[in-house]
Parts: C-alpha cells; structure tokens; sequence
C-alpha cells in the first residue's frame, strides 16, 4: 500500500496493482478503511510520550517514560512505550565523562575525618548531605557550579555559580541549602556534610559555617572519585540531562536561568529510582507524612 501511494501519480493505481498481481479493489478498500483501535490508541500514546518527552527535558528513556505514563494514569505496557519511542526517535540521555578538573587539593593540609565509608545511605531528610563542584564551558569562559545534595532523597538543596573556583562558589551554595532546610526538613544538628578534598571545602571559612549550623564535616579519604559518587552521579545527571544536552551556552546568565529551571524540575517532577521512582519533594513529603501517622497513631 506504501508502495502505491508513493507512485501511484507516476504510474497509477492499476497499472501497478497489475504488476503486484493486487487488485485495485484491495487497494482501495485498505486506503478506505477507518483505523483500527490499535491505530488510534498508538496516536492517542504518541501524543502523551511527546508531551512529557518535551516536558521534561528530552531525557526519560523508556523505563521513566513507561513510569511517567502510568503515574498521569495512563495505563500502557513497558514494550508498547518502547515501540512508540523507538517509532518516534526518541531515547534517554546518556552519561558521557567530563575529565576537567576542578577540585584543588591540598595534600597536606589537615582534614576531617571520613564518617561516609563511600556509604551513601541516609534514614531521613538532613541526615547526610554531600556537595561538589563541576565546570561548564561557554563561549565567554568557563563557569562553575556548586551543589549540595541531601542523600536521602537526592534532593538538590543548594546550588550556585559563579566565574571562578574560589571559596565562595560552595560556600554560597550552602548556605543556600542551610536556609532552606533549617526548621523545614527537621534541625541541622548532627548533620554529616561530606565533600572532596578540595581546598575550597576545607577552608576555615567553610568549615566554621558548617559548625555554626551544628553541621559535622567529613572528607573522602583516598581522593578519589568513589568517595564523593553520589555528589559526582548528581553532577552528571545536571551535566547529562542540561547541559550537553541543552548547549551551547553564551555566558553565565543563560547558564543560570537554566539551572534554575532544571534544579526546579529535578526536585519536584523528575523521576528518581532511588526514591521508588517518585520525584525528590515528593519523597520526602511521603516520609514526613509516614512520621506523622506514627507520631499520631494512638498507643495500644
């Protein structure tokens, strides 16, 4: 049928149902035919795989495509998501290596201890947080961007960034992360900060604003990238899924305005499969609900 639509102003109808060996009333009947109701169906999906693939930054494969769907209550099995993706061009963002170095070590220069072990578990929101640096290529220079990141739920709770690596790129993202989880997520005192060896971390001013905020510092101990993977894995989502996907970038501003956006859909609308495929705000109002009906439930 593909075959004679597309000669058939050429050749006509008949002449090639004739070479084919079809008869023009098959041919007829085909074009005539309504769609079937798995024709409409796959149109009706295709059209909500394209909106929360532009939604959501042209990153779900077809694992969160499949988990997205369901969660918006449209009932769709895993392989036809797949068919229609494969059917439409789309696939999930992959991770490339970023080898910039942007972590200045000092190694002689006294640290705290590392209280992580590469264990990167956390019971409760402000338990654990670990914080890393990254760099983005413009075409003014490099920028670079810091983050804090609360393991429980992978919650991006301080960010910034700035033209330069010096101590106030990290120390301004956390005290972005200190202002919006003190009295939201429950105290700050006992909390772990873990971080790299990086001299901006383990600066005085740094270190003292931790401790200010009954804040614990901890420090990979064998300067490696396995010491700090969480924060690296967070990092390379943002890099992944905005910026090599997104660029290239003119400057600083573009760059920001975007993070904001991105961190803004990372925290209440992306899906997380360490958080039982729920977004990170999500995740954590559904434990603080869960604490809530123990503390109420009356004693038995």
């Amino acid at each position: 049928m593909a075959f004679i639509d597309a000669h058939r102003d050429e050749f006509g109808v008949e002449p090639i149902c004739q070479v084919l060996d079809l008869a023009p009333a098959t041919y007829y009947a085909a074009r005539n035919r309504l769609p079937s109701a798995r024709e409409r169906r796959d149109e009706q999906l295709t059209a909500e795989i394209t909106r929360l693939w532009n939604d959501n930054f042209e990153v779900y494969g077809v694992r969160k495509m499949w988990k997205a769907l369901n969660r918006q209550g449209i009932a769709v099995a895993r392989c036809t998501v797949a068919r229609l993706m494969r059917r439409l061009g789309l696939s999930g963002a992959v991770r490339g290596d970023h080898k910039r170095r942007t972590t200045i070590v000092e190694p002689q220069a006294s640290r705290p201890a590392d209280l992580v072990q590469r264990d990167f578990a956390a019971p409760a929101p402000n338990r654990l947080w670990v914080a890393d640096l990254t760099y983005i290529h413009t075409w003014s220079g490099f920028v670079y961007a810091a983050f804090v990141i609360d393991v429980f739920s992978r919650m991006i709770v301080g960010w910034q960034l700035t033209d330069h690596l010096r101590t106030d790129l990290p120390l301004d993202a956390l005290e972005m992360a200190i202002w919006r989880r003190s009295g939201q997520a429950g105290p700050l005192d006992g909390l772990v900060h873990h971080s790299d060896r990086g001299s901006q971390y383990l600066s005085i001013r740094y270190t003292d604003r931790l401790a200010d905020a009954g804040a614990v510092s901890s420090v990979g101990s064998r300067g490696d990238s396995y010491d700090n993977a969480l924060a690296e894995s967070t990092i390379g989502l943002y890099k992944t899924e905005l910026i090599h996907r997104h660029g290239p970038w003119k400057g600083l501003d573009d760059v920001e305005l975007a993070t904001m956006q991105y961190i803004d859909w990372y925290n209440n609308r992306r899906l997380h499969s360490a958080c039982q495929d729920l977004p990170p705000a999500e995740y954590e109002a559904l434990y603080r609900t869960e604490i809530n009906s123990v503390t109420l439930a009356p004693a038995t």
